[in-house]
Order: C-alpha cells, then sequence, then structure tokens
C-alpha cells in the first residue's frame, strides 16, 4: 500500500480548519502533517516538513494572504501541490490562483464537487477549478454585473477611502470616480455606504 499524501492546513476559521481535518482523518489517503492559521507560517512549516499537499484558505485576519503565501510556495517549494478554498465570491481570485500556478480552486460554501474529490483529482495530477466565481446579489445587482474597474473603485470605498483618494491610487480623476459609484449605486439600488457595507460582508470587494 502506497503511503499516504501529506496534508498542510491554512485557515484561520475553527469550524473549517475542523472539518478538514475529519475529511482528512477519515480517508486512508491523507495524513495532516500540520494546521496553521496564519499564510505566512507556511513557508517556514514546508521548509521543516514533508508536505504534499497544501490547502490554504485566501484572506485571514492575521498573518498574511493564503494566495500570496501560495506564490512563495510556488516558487520554493514547486512540487508541493496546492488548493485554494475560499467563501469570498470574488473572480480575481481565480485568475491570480492560475497565474502563480496553483493546481485547484475550491469554494466553500458554493461547490458542485467535494473537498475529497478534488483534493484526488489533484494529486493525480490534474487541475480542478470552477467555471468561475458564484455569483451573488448585492442590493438589486448581481456581482458579476461590477466591471473591472468598478470593482477596483469599490475595493477601495470598503476601506474607507475618499474620492479623491480612490482617484489618486488608481490614477484616474476624481469625477470619473463619482461616475463608477453612481454607476454601482443605480445598479443596485444601494446608498454608497451600504454598497460599500455589503460588498466587504459579501466578500466581492476585499482588499489582499
Amino acid at each position: 500500500m502506497s503511503k499516504p499524501f501529506k496534508v498542510l492546513i491554512c485557515d484561520d476559521q475553527n469550524i473549517p480548519r475542523l472539518l478538514f481535518k475529519m475529511m482528512i482523518d477519515h480517508s486512508s489517503e491523507y495524513e495532516l502533517v500540520g494546521e496553521l492559521s496564519r499564510a505566512d507560517d507556511a513557508i517556514d512549516f514546508i521548509f521543516s516538513h514533508d508536505v504534499d499537499l497544501c490547502i490554504t484558505d485566501v484572506v485571514m485576519q492575521e498573518g498574511g494572504n493564503g494566495l500570496n503565501a501560495a506564490a512563495a510556495i510556488k516558487e520554493r517549494f514547486p512540487e508541493v501541490k496546492i488548493i485554494v478554498t475560499t467563501s469570498m465570491p470574488d473572480d480575481s481570485y481565480l485568475k491570480y490562483a492560475r497565474e502563480i500556478g496553483v493546481e485547484s480552486f475550491w469554494y466553500k460554501e458554493m461547490n458542485d464537487m467535494p473537498l475529497l474529490e478534488v483534493m484526488g483529482r489533484t494529486m493525480r495530477g490534474e487541475s480542478v477549478y470552477p467555471g468561475e466565481a458564484p455569483v451573488v446579489d448585492i442590493g438589486a445587482m448581481k456581482s458579476n454585473e461590477i466591471t473591472e474597474r468598478e470593482l477596483d473603485v469599490l475595493r477601495l470605498m470598503t476601506e474607507g477611502l475618499t474620492d479623491q483618494e480612490i482617484a489618486d491610487v488608481l490614477k484616474i480623476s476624481k469625477a470619473t470616480v463619482r461616475t463608477h459609484i453612481n454607476h454601482m449605486c443605480e445598479k443596485s439600488g444601494l446608498s454608497r455606504v451600504r454598497l460599500a457595507i455589503e460588498a466587504r460582508v459579501l466578500g466581492i470587494a476585499v482588499m489582499d
């Protein structure tokens, strides 16, 4: 019988971490070798432990971003396979994960395939990705109705930046910023403040 694959979990939420652990513990194909709540600790852990597969969340309260950690792992340990998981329907996560060479991507709450199946296919050399990010409602607007530039503006809005500060960051005019915000408010039927709050809560426009 072949040795089980050694798995590292990076997630700052106790419940997902516990569920992942239970799945791994009940499968003879995998062995849990570590649980981390900080993505920034992954490189040091892999440097000192044998790891075949890293399952990492994207946004963590402390200790960095899972996608940035995945990029660093791929650069230092290209043989380690990675599955990125998230509950946030931000299409940019999918794009960046592909760019940095992450093997597979799995949505926690909205998925068509059990994580164990994704793990198995990933370890067999497949790359498993959803076709697109889940579509959620933000007021009367669908998340996939937000343009890329509007999303750039919305991300900065959720951080509390003023129109002028957003304009300075994106190198566009203040009037253009206001036009993007007005379009999103019209499509969603929400006020500027409510739009930013909803986007933050839904994970549509979370900054790294």
